[in-house]
């Protein structure tokens, strides 16, 4: 399958989903990207991998993503591998947790936030 999966190109379409993306993997990942917030806007996506309906928004994100012109810093948490994150975040910025969800930051704050169908990248200003 490996082989069919790059001649049609869904391999390329999955390294190119890795590559819009930095992890948030630990709490010095979340310090860097509350940091970058001061630079501009630093989008925080909360992603279950067990979940079918956070993949599907998760994909249909990406899409938005790669078709934007705007100029945002994405992160990914995976929710299951460091849950201990999504509980600092819910704490730092007093947002309940959500999965999938979608976090907005600006000049070290939360501005926005959104969960399951809400997710929308043109909501963002």
């Amino acid at each position: 399958m490996g082989f069919l999966d790059q001649f049609f190109g869904k391999k390329e379409e999955q390294d190119e989903s890795v590559s819009l993306w930095n992890k948030l993997e630990s709490e010095k990942d979340l310090q860097s990207a509350i940091e970058k917030s001061s630079q501009g806007k630093v989008l925080i996506f909360k992603h279950s991998t067990r979940c079918f309906i956070s993949k599907t928004i998760l994909k249909s994100f990406e899409r938005q993503m790669q078709n934007s012109e705007k100029n945002y810093t994405y992160y990914f948490l995976d929710l299951l591998a460091h849950r201990n994150l999504s509980n600092d975040i819910e704490t730092r910025f007093d947002i309940v947790h959500q999965s999938p969800q979608l976090i907005v930051l600006d000049s070290g704050k939360a501005i926005y936030n959104a969960s399951h169908q809400n997710i929308d990248l043109d909501k963002i200003n």
